[in-house]
């Protein structure tokens, strides 16, 4: 099958390449938004293929995964097919919703011949479909391997952007845990981000870093730290169970699904949280043994293989 998919989300896409599908990457000379083509920080197979809009009007296609609503244009003047009339069509949401909650509409309601499909039964429950058919495929994850070694006491954080998105990714709360436990945080656009929190070098350090890099630079840290409190369910949080770390995390949106009880500590209490951080910086072994409780519930939950099974379901019952 070829399906039709942008580079929009680097490690999901990652994840999904790794079917059995050729999957056609739309890249343009600038590699911008619309056209990054392959990934240059994660390994793809070679059935993850570059195509220019040029290339795509001659092109068969069998699927097209839309993940933002001015997608569904470029499809229809790159194909010279409509999506949902002349090309089956599925709608991938990766968020929760910013605005109007709990009454957001989805852009792919009424969407004609769409099937709109959710990473979580949370963003399903809040997004307004209408009539729209919905489903939810979670995440899978490639196993990075038990790479936790918690050699350093500090405790490592991930967040994108952190001081623009702030509340949204609990950038405020930052210095309350770093009150618990020196941190590290990983991501784009965290430079100077402890100057902007008023918080020594020291007790806040950042850095942006390749996926490789990145996961082996966790699992050196003591604790995961997920301050989250809008947003869908991060993939560095299941990244960092399946790495073998204790994670410390907001109990928002899908998180307490995805974390058991034995695997970690989820609250929305500031000050619970900051002690289990505390907790586990002081006793290597402890964060040792819940660690290896969220690797397991990880890999049973969250793996690849049930990942790449379900899309494959789902691709067979739009297409069919």
């Amino acid at each position: 099958m070829r399906i039709l998919l942008w580079h929009v989300h680097g490690s999901w896409t990652t994840s999904f390449v790794q079917g059995s599908h050729t999957y056609l990457l739309p890249v343009l000379p600038d590699r911008g938004e619309d056209g990054r083509g392959r990934a240059r920080t994660w390994d793809w197979p070679g059935n993850a293929v570059e195509v220019t809009p040029g290339e795509l009007r001659g092109t068969d296609v069998d699927l097209v995964l839309l993940q933002r609503p001015h997608e569904i244009g470029l499809a229809e003047r790159w194909l010279g097919r409509r999506p949902g009339r002349d090309v089956p069509v599925v709608y991938l949401e990766h968020s929760t919703p910013l605005g109007g909650v709990p009454d957001s509409v989805h852009p792919a309601a009424g969407l004609p011949g769409a099937t709109l499909v959710h990473v979580t039964h949370f963003n399903r429950l809040f997004w307004d479909a209408g009539a729209t058919p919905t489903a939810v495929i979670e995440h899978g994850i490639i196993d990075p391997g038990p790479l936790y070694t918690g050699e350093e006491a500090r405790a490592a954080v991930v967040i994108n952007e952190p001081l623009r998105r702030g509340r949204v990714t609990g950038t405020d709360l930052l210095p309350h845990f770093a009150r618990a436990a020196p941190l590290d945080v990983f991501g784009m656009g965290t430079a100077g981000l402890a100057g902007h929190l008023g918080l020594p070098g020291e007790r806040c350090r950042s850095r942006e870093l390749d996926q490789g890099e990145l996961h082996r630079a966790m699992a050196r840290r003591r604790v995961y730290v997920h301050p989250f409190r809008w947003t869908s369910l991060g993939l560095s949080l299941l990244e960092a169970m399946y790495l073998g770390m204790p994670v410390v995390a907001l109990d928002t949106t899908e998180t307490s699904e995805a974390v058991p009880p034995d695997a970690g500590v989820v609250s929305n209490r500031p000050e619970v949280l900051a002690e289990a951080v505390r907790a586990f910086t002081a006793d290597p072994e402890h964060a040792r043994a819940v660690g290896r409780r969220a690797r397991a519930a990880a890999a049973t939950r969250y793996g690849v293989e049930r990942f790449l099974d379900d899309w494959d379901r789902l691709t067979k019952e739009v297409t069919r």
